[in-house]
């Protein structure tokens, strides 16, 4: 299906978490183990009530979640979780029993309901997360160094799947940054994250596999293209070529448009403005799909020539077609019928 800018989550296959440091990877590690639904847990020979979004159980199960052996970083990552408003724990000093459920889950949910035994927890690697596009703008506005798991994921959280005002999504996912920032730079990234330039190259030329970067002519910027966001059918990356096409069909449409700032926030406004006007004169026509005719027929013609001299090119142009009875002329009759003398 679409995945429009418009739309407030997109979808993260559990089988493609984020890797390296970064509370986002810890928090998409927490989420992937909650409960799908309301329902009785085992764990350690204990029986749990969870309901939805939350896990409960011991700090083995949780260092073992989050991928650590030390309990005191374990505490740690939750509670930086916890101050951001991503999550909400409890520990009992008594039992030990430790439950946390995610503040940022969806409840309510329009697919078919799992049908089976009573699980109540995800299995690994089966299914996806529904993410809020604005879940890493937490850290943006609080000034956090990202990490290389928060910048990975903030630029999964802003992908964009065939959205009208992006003709680029059209090809393939691709990240954009509200309505008007489709054509991204690695300045911008690195004001974002917290970053230099040179780390963000790094960065992504790391991450290829999952995010290309394309760069455009002069001082645009680049198109960053999502190669694994979850659509209908496998799609292929567009050649550069067709990026230039893309662009240059946008470049015209707006051409008597006055747009002020840098080439990159000019290219952006452009993109927004005109996409789906360049969408429509990309998509061929009726006409344009027909086979082609090598004779225009019309309505509106005032005059006509019937004389060889003035039909210099009729064996080609005409194809040799009897204009009576639409049989091929032969080759030996056609000078006996434009014969004038």
């Amino acid at each position: 299906m679409k995945c429009l800018l418009k739309y407030q989550w997109v979808k993260l296959p559990r089988s493609h978490l984020p890797s390296g440091k970064g509370v986002m990877g810890y928090w998409a590690k927490l989420a992937a183990k909650a409960a799908f639904r309301k329902g009785q847990a085992n764990y350690c020979g204990y029986t749990n009530e969870v309901n939805v979004g939350t896990w409960s159980g011991g700090m083995v199960g949780l260092k073992s979640i989050l991928g650590i052996k030390s309990r005191q970083k374990a505490l740690e990552i939750m509670d930086i979780l916890a101050n951001l408003r991503y999550i909400e724990y409890t520990l009992d000093p008594v039992t030990k029993k430790l439950t946390y459920c995610i503040k940022d889950f969806v409840v309510k949910c329009s697919g078919e309901p799992c049908i089976g035994s009573g699980i109540v927890y995800t299995s690994d690697g089966y299914g996806f997360l529904c993410l809020p596009r604005n879940i890493t703008q937490r850290l943006a506005d609080s000034g956090y160094v990202f990490e290389e798991s928060d910048a990975w994921l903030d630029l999964w959280c802003h992908t964009v799947w065939q959205d009208p005002q992006n003709l680029f999504s059209s090809a393939a996912p691709a990240v954009q940054y509200g309505r008007q920032g489709a054509v991204l730079t690695l300045e911008t990234l690195g004001q974002r994250w917290g970053w230099e330039k040179t780390k963000v190259w790094r960065f992504l030329q790391k991450n290829k596999d999952a995010f290309s970067l394309h760069k455009l002519p002069g001082s645009y910027g680049c198109l960053i293209f999502n190669t694994i966001y979850p659509t209908r059918a496998p799609v292929a990356l567009p050649e550069t070529a067709e990026i230039i096409r893309i662009l240059d069909i946008i470049r015209i449409c707006g051409s008597n448009a006055y747009s002020p700032g840098t080439d990159n926030a000019r290219l952006n406004r452009l993109i927004a403005l005109y996409s789906q006007t360049a969408a429509d004169l990309c998509t061929p026509t009726p006409e344009a799909a027909m086979p082609e005719n090598r004779v225009a027929v019309s309505a509106h013609i005032t005059r006509a020539y019937f004389s060889p001299q003035n039909c210099v090119n009729c064996d080609y142009d005409c194809k040799g077609i009897d204009g009576y009875n639409g049989k091929p002329i032969p080759r030996f009759q056609k000078q006996e019928a434009f014969d004038t003398s």
